[in-house]
């Protein structure tokens, strides 16, 4: 699909795709204490595989490649990332989560190094230093308030998980990039979410709970609204550089200590305010570079 070159347009489905991938990941948090990750990954995965198929032939979008290999390996660290992302939200508040997701752009940078060879410049390095420093505040701000026997050493499993996840959604753009240079965007979109589907698909017998009937409908909204948020994100990215649309994909934190609150009753302390703080500024710093690089 061609760039539309649409700024407004980008920005509102970026926020669409933020907030329903906000509210998805409520939905998992609040099922996670009944049900394995891997089944919640499952349903996530086979209920939005209609919206996604649907929209990628709507632009056209073929399966036909000869790169089936690259496809499988984007999916697999896809699929990895995002049990990292479910697991961790069974150990961690909505929000700490949720910042823990923006240290993918940091660890790109690292694996840019000796994947593409590039040098990062200063501003980089200080962008990668600031948010892993943000993570370290939330980590040690948990930790020294909880302690161990209270449940820490959950938590900082927890964290450990979440910062994994952001590393291979890291692999996983890198992997993309590969991709992008012999297939369309909407081909790799298809792929993974056919792959993604078929593994989860394939672990689900060995970790299976029945579900009740209303916990059933919220199983299949986690799959539709991930779907949504899915399309949304692509069409955002169709619309406008990402260089324009990356301030946006910070309104996720806003959401997540929304519905943390409302839900949950979870209250951000200092550690997590100041660790999302320089999390997010890292990200800006970033961006800044990568506008930069674009002019």
């Amino acid at each position: 699909m061609a760039l539309r070159h649409d700024a407004r347009r980008g920005a509102l489905m970026m926020l669409g795709a933020t907030a329903c991938f906000a509210v998805m990941g409520a939905c998992v948090k609040a099922l996670s204490a009944r049900y394995s990750f891997l089944e919640l990954m499952f349903f996530r995965n086979v209920f939005s595989l209609p919206i996604v198929l649907a929209a990628g032939l709507r632009m056209g979008a073929l399966l036909r490649t000869r790169r089936l290999g690259g496809h499988a390996v984007r999916a697999f660290t896809g699929m990895v990332g995002m049990a990292c992302a479910f697991f961790s939200l069974t150990l961690l508040p909505l929000a700490e989560q949720t910042a823990l997701n923006y240290t993918q752009p940091l660890f790109v940078i690292l694996l840019a190094i000796p994947w593409l060879g590039e040098r990062p410049g200063a501003m980089r390095w200080a962008a990668v230093i600031m948010g892993f420093v943000g993570v370290l505040a939330i980590a040690a701000g948990q930790g020294a308030g909880r302690g161990v026997a209270a449940g820490g050493a959950g938590m900082l499993v927890g964290y450990l998980v979440a910062a994994l996840g952001g590393f291979f959604a890291a692999l996983s753009t890198m992997l993309v990039r590969q991709l992008s240079a012999t297939e369309a965007s909407t081909t790799i979109v298809l792929w993974q979410a056919l792959m993604m589907t078929a593994m989860t698909g394939l672990a689900l017998p060995f970790f299976w709970t029945t579900p009740s009937l209303p916990d059933l409908a919220m199983l299949v909204l986690i799959g539709l609204i991930g779907g949504v948020g899915q399309v949304l994100n692509t069409e955002a990215f169709a619309s406008a550089q990402v260089s324009s649309l990356g301030p946006y994909t910070y309104t996720g934190l806003l959401w997540a200590a929304l519905l943390g609150w409302l839900v949950w009753g979870e209250v951000p302390g200092v550690a997590m305010l100041a660790g999302s703080v320089l999390i997010v500024g890292a990200g800006f710093l970033v961006l800044r570079g990568e506008f930069r690089r674009a002019r």
